[in-house]
């Protein structure tokens, strides 16, 4: 078993530049992938598409995600789901927004 702090992980995750989003991951096997995802406000993941099921699960703050349905605005305890190969993005507005996201399976 490994216990895994999301929250704190995504505070200590460096950003790889002050205008983009701080990242990690947190958890990486063949099955799926855990990545946090630090964002203040302004910053965004442009939309893009994955080959595998995304499960977006929000830890904190506040913003918007985006998909097939346009965008939504989601807040802590929310979780959004994509098909493979279905765009989606987010995005900060007035808050910080820390986001786990679930990768299955795992890219190649």
């Amino acid at each position: 078993m490994k216990l895994y702090d999301p929250a704190q992980i995504a505070e200590d995750a460096p950003p790889p530049r002050a205008d983009r989003p701080a990242m990690a991951i947190v958890h990486d096997v063949p099955d799926a992938r855990l990545v946090v995802f630090r964002l203040e406000p302004g910053q965004q993941v442009a939309p893009h598409a994955s080959s595998s099921t995304v499960i977006l699960s929000v830890l904190a703050g506040s913003g918007l995600v985006s998909g097939v349905g346009g965008e939504r605005s989601v807040r802590p305890g929310d979780v959004v789901a994509y098909a493979p190969d279905e765009r989606h993005g987010m995005r900060a507005l007035e808050h910080r927004l820390v986001v786990l996201a679930t990768i299955a399976p795992r890219p190649a």
